[in-house]
C-alpha cells in the first residue's frame, strides 16, 4: 500500500521517503542520498534481517491484531542510530496493510501540530514519532489521552468561561523511537504496550545485509569482501550500506568486475577505518582519554569539549559502539579506556595517575 504524505513536512533527513519532501527543504545531494538509503530498506519482516527475537514476537503481535481487526498496540523502539528503527516502523505499517504518517518530536512545536495529525489519521493507521524523547511537555501530556482513550482534550475560551472539549480520534498505533530511553518520562513509557530494544547486529546478519544491499544495487561482491566489510561496519546496517556504496565507487574506478577483499581493504584504509570498524574520530577519543586524561575517568562534557564534538554526538554516535566493543567504560566518575583500548591503539599500559588503577 502506498505511503501517505506526512502532515508535517519537517522530518530528519534520514527518515524521509522519496517524494514526501517539498522542494527546497534539503540539499539535492542529501535528497539523492536518502533516496538510495530508502531503496535499500526492507519492506517486510521477512526481508528485515537481524533482531531475530524481536521479529518473532512482532510477527505474533501483528498477526493477532490483524485477525482481531484491531489496531496494534503502541510500540516503543529503543536503540542507537542506524539500527533500523525507522525502517521497522515502515515495515510494521506494511505488514498491517495500513498507512504510516511520520514526523519527529522537534517538528511538533505546538499542540495544534499534533492535533492536526491525529485528527487526520484513519482507523488503524501507524503514527511514527522519531526522537520522541524530545517531545515538549504540553504535547506529551496531550499524547497520553490520545494513546489511551483515543481522544484529544482541547480547551475552548479563556478565563472563567473556558471549557474542555474532548475530540474523538480513530484508533491508531503510535510508534515512538528514541536513542535516549532514559530521557523519556515514565508516564509516557508506561503507555507503550510493546517495547522493542535494538542491539548491534551479529556478524552473520551484517554479512547477509551487505549481500542483500549489493544485490539491490546490482553490484557483485566476493564472499571474503562481504565478510571484511561486515566486520568493519560497527554492527550497524546504515554504516554497512554507506561503506558498500563507497566500495562500489572504488571498485568501479579501479576497473574491478566486482568488489574484492583487496578493494575493501584498500577502501577502508583510505577512509581511515580499521578492522574493528573504528573511524579516525573513534581512535582519537580513546587516545584523548589515555594520553591527556591518563585513561580516565573523564566527564562526558569535558571529553566532548576536548574533541570539539557535541555531548549528544559523543553519547549517541561514538560511545555506544566503543562500549559494545569493550574499548570504553562508563563509570559514575566518568569515561575510562579499557585494557583492550590500550592494546588496540598499541599504547603502553601504565598506572592511571587519577585513580591508581593498573591497566
Amino acid at each position: 500500500m502506498g505511503k501517505r504524505k506526512p502532515d508535517n513536512p519537517v522530518l530528519p533527513e534520514d527518515d524521509i521517503p522519496p517524494g514526501t519532501l517539498p522542494p527546497g527543504l534539503l540539499h539535492p545531494e542529501a535528497m539523492e542520498e536518502d533516496t538510495r538509503d530508502y531503496s535499500l530498506r526492507p519492506r517486510s519482516l521477512k526481508e528485515f534481517l537481524g533482531q531475530a527475537a524481536m521479529k518473532e514476537n512482532l510477527e505474533v503481535f501483528i498477526r493477532a491484531a490483524k485477525e482481531r481487526k484491531e489496531n496494534l498496540d503502541h510500540l516503543f523502539l529503543i536503540g542507537p542510530p542506524g539500527l533500523g528503527k525507522t525502517t521497522l516502523a515502515q515495515v510494521i505499517a506494511n505488514e498491517l496493510e495500513t498507512e504510516i504518517v511520520q514526523t519527529s518530536a522537534p517538528a511538533l512545536e505546538k499542540p495544534k501540530d499534533l492535533v492536526g495529525i491525529l485528527t487526520s489519521l484513519k482507523e488503524r493507521n501507524v503514527f511514527f514519532i522519531d526522537e520522541i524523547h524530545r517531545l515538549k511537555p504540553a504535547i506529551e501530556e496531550m499524547l497520553y489521552i490520545a494513546m489511551e482513550d483515543y481522544g484529544i482534550d482541547w480547551i475552548i475560551g479563556q478565563g472563567p468561561g473556558a471549557r474542555t472539549l474532548r475530540i474523538p480520534i480513530k484508533p491508531f498505533t503510535l510508534i515512538g523511537a528514541t536513542t535516549k530511553a532514559g530521557n523519556v518520562s515514565s508516564p509516557l513509557v508506561s503507555r507503550f504496550g510493546i517495547p522493542c530494544r535494538f542491539s548491534f547486529y551479529e556478524h552473520a546478519d551484517m554479512e547477509a545485509i551487505v549481500r542483500r544491499s549489493a544485490g539491490i544495487l546490482e553490484t557483485k561482491i566476493d564472499d571474503d569482501a562481504a565478510a571484511l566489510l561486515a566486520a568493519s561496519a560497527r554492527g550497524t546496517p546504515r554504516v554497512a550500506n554507506r561503506l558498500l556504496r563507497r566500495m562500489r565507487d572504488f571498485a568501479q574506478v579501479a576497473g574491478a568486475a566486482s568488489i574484492t577483499k583487496k578493494v575493501v581493504a584498500e577502501g577502508l584504509r583510505r577512509l581511515e577505518i580499521d578492522h574493528l570498524g573504528l573511524e579516525k574520530q573513534d581512535r582519537e577519543i580513546l587516545a584523548m582519554i589515555i594520553k591527556r586524561y591518563n585513561g580516565g575517568p573523564v566527564g562526558a562534557e569535558t571529553l566532548a569539549i576536548s574533541m570539539g564534538e557535541g555531548v549528544d554526538t559523543l553519547e549517541d554516535y561514538y560511545e555506544p559502539y566503543l562500549i559494545q566493543a569493550g574499548l570504553l567504560q562508563r563509570t559514575p566518575r566518568g569515561r575510562m579506556a579499557t585494557a583492550q583500548a590500550y592494546e588496540h591503539l598499541k599504547l603502553p599500559k601504565g598506572i592511571n595517575e587519577t585513580n591508581g588503577l593498573l591497566f
